[in-house]
Order: structure tokens, then sequence, then C-alpha cells
């Protein structure tokens, strides 16, 4: 690598290069192609971005803040129309080509194998043939997500939604126009634009929206300005955020203590600004209540039957060589995971996984013996 010459491309000095390695930059072989990957953000450069080999740069997508009050977070935030797209439950990537391969990023900056795959089977081959420098920012979603598997989208296996358009060395995106037109014309699926509303409507308008998506289990929105002049915002539902709860409290010891702060919180500011009858308010209060309580109860109860603490998920493979990699993929991240026997299928083979929750296992066995928290 040049490191002079990608140094300039990301705006430091090739001192700060060569200072963050080893640290907050990281060197990664596998899977080809070799890459330098940002784990954190620092010195302006989000946290994700990748250096390849041949010195392309694929910068982090941003990180979208989330608005707690919807109106006044509309008023400050916007200058005129907001657009409105559903935000997917999935987990994020970025497609692009390196020397003529399709390879797909986690948003951590890692090349996921079983992504990658997908994505090769998903896009059609002349996107990245007419387009070399375009990044398709888009959210994987299904029940056959190895990440988070959900049922409420209509695939029975995985799916690829664009949300989103960018180019190699370059931080910024195109925009919604360009995104939902770049989807047209290559028949890719795209995330739904539902609807473009004036400032001053638009908060009572996606309120609408929310309720409606969240009563259909979908996650929330993603507010954007059309233009592309401010960055966009977040804004979940409240089953949404009981759901996250749920997973979460199944798995208690191994989530983060702002995880579960942040989503009750969320619900206090939502519950406020709805103006929430007692009756309403109570339902709220019975539904986070529920996703916190029940699925810990259940962990518990597993764990003192004397059965582990797992997540079950499965993928869908054409190459058993895929499985075999995102394996490895999964270990190297610190997850333990145990893969069934490959079934095959007519579309290749399916893979049942076991994902063992380690740390609640062992937390949760620990305080069951009398350990005190």
């Amino acid at each position: 690598m040049n490191l002079e010459r990608i140094s300039e491309k990301l705006g430091i000095t090739k001192e700060r290069l060569d200072g963050l390695q080893g640290t907050a930059v990281k060197r990664s072989s596998w899977p080809e192609p070799r890459l330098l990957r940002f784990e954190k953000t620092t010195s302006g450069i989000e946290a994700g971005t990748v250096v390849f080999e041949n010195g392309e740069i694929v910068f982090g997508y941003p990180k979208i803040r989330r608005a707690l009050m919807l109106a006044p977070a509309i008023k400050k935030h916007f200058s005129d129309v907001v657009a409105v797209e559903e935000k997917m439950n999935g987990h994020n990537v970025r497609v692009t080509s390196v020397d003529g391969e399709t390879v797909a990023l986690t948003r951590g900056g890692f090349i996921c194998p079983y992504s990658t795959e997908v994505a090769r089977r998903l896009l059609a081959e002349e996107i990245f043939e007419e387009h070399p420098g375009v990044v398709l920012c888009g959210e994987m979603v299904g029940p056959e997500n190895p990440y988070v598997p959900k049922d409420i989208y209509p695939t029975e296996t995985i799916d690829f939604y664009l949300f989103d358009l960018s180019r190699k060395n370059g931080k910024s995106t195109l925009g919604v126009y360009k995104t939902h037109e770049f989807a047209r014309d290559y028949s890719l699926k795209a995330t739904a634009l539902l609807g473009e509303f004036r400032k001053e409507s638009a908060p009572e308008r996606i309120e609408h929206i929310v309720r409606k998506l969240g009563r259909r289990g979908r996650e929330g929105v993603v507010m954007k300005d059309p233009e592309n002049r401010a960055p966009p915002l977040k804004y979940t539902s409240s089953e949404s955020n009981c759901g996250d709860l749920a997973v979460a409290f199944r798995y208690y010891n191994d989530y983060a203590l702002d995880f579960f702060v942040s989503r009750a919180v969320r619900e206090g500011f939502q519950s406020v600004e709805w103006n929430e009858s007692e009756e309403e308010r109570k339902a709220r209060a019975l539904r986070l209540g529920e996703s916190i309580l029940l699925p810990l109860v259940d962990t518990i109860q597993r764990k003192s039957s004397g059965e582990n603490i797992v997540q079950k998920v499965q993928i869908r493979v054409k190459s058993l060589q895929t499985a075999k990699e995102f394996e490895y993929h999964l270990h190297r991240s610190g997850m333990r995971a145990i893969f069934d026997q490959p079934e095959p299928d007519d579309d290749g083979y399916l893979i049942r996984i076991t994902k063992l929750i380690m740390s609640t296992n062992d937390k949760t066995q620990a305080l069951l013996e009398g350990e005190m928290w």
C-alpha cells in the first residue's frame, strides 16, 4: 500500500496513519482482498472505513442520530421538506467491487463471506461493470439473516434493500432521489419511500406512519432532507423498542447497559409527545414490562433446568466453502457457534447454526449457585 497517497485521501498525515495502526486501525489479510480497517472513529474518519490493498477506500457509513421528541427535532434539524423512508431491521452492509470482485462489508468493516455470497447472488453484475466506483449501502433482512433474523419481511430467506449510495474514496452520500432512481434502473429493491412532507406537517404524518409500522412489527423510519443538505435522523416504534429489549433481556449479560437504558428512555419520551391517555400509557407500560421480565425469566428457568442459553439461526448457501468461511468469520468476531450438517435443497444448502451466548450462560449459572451481583 502507498500509505502516503492513502493518507492524503483520508485527509490525515502519513505519520498519523502510521501511529493509528495496531490500535484504531487493524490490518486484515482474510478473506481476500487484504485491507486496513478502522475499528474506531478517529481523526474525523468513521469507524468501519476500509482501505483496500489497491488503494481504494470505502468510508464507513455515518452513524444516524436519533430523534426522541419528533416535532422539536424536525423543526430544529430540517429546513423545508422531509423525506421519510422505512427503517428496516437487519444488518447494515456496504457492497462494492474490488478488482472486479463483489464484496460485502459489515458496519465494522469486515468482509462477511455469507453477505458477500448473498450480494453476488442478488445483484446484477452489470451494476459494477457500469459503475465500478459505486458503493451500495443497504440492509440485509429476512429469516435467514444470521445476525438479526426477522420473518416480518416478504422473503423466506434473505434479501437486500438499498437505502443509500456513495462512491469509493468519498465520504458523501448521493441522497434520496439518486438512490431510488438507481434502484429502479437496476431493478433493485429499495427501502420504501413513504412520503415527502413539509416540516410543519411532518411530525403528525410521521407519527401516523410509525404507529402503523409498529402494528406490523416494523422498526420505524429514517427522515432525510431530499436535497441532502442535512444528515438523516431515525425514529423507532414502541413495538421495535420492546422487541429489542426482549432479545436483550434474554441474553442480558451480553448487551451493554446503554442498550437497555436508551430503549426505555425512548418509550418515555414517545409516550409524552404522543400525549397518551392513562389507558394507553398503561398498555405501553405493560408492553415494556413484559419485554423485560418474560424473556429474562425464561432464560433463568432454562438455565436452572440445565439448558444452555443459545440462539438458533440458519443460512442458505450455494457453496459449502461459504459456510466454512462464515463459521470462521463468526469465530474471529468472538462468537462461539455450532454448525449442523448441511441439508441439501434446490437452492444449495440449508445450514442450521446454534450460537452459544456464553456470557449470559456463565453469569446465570453463577448467580443460580449463589454468586453476588
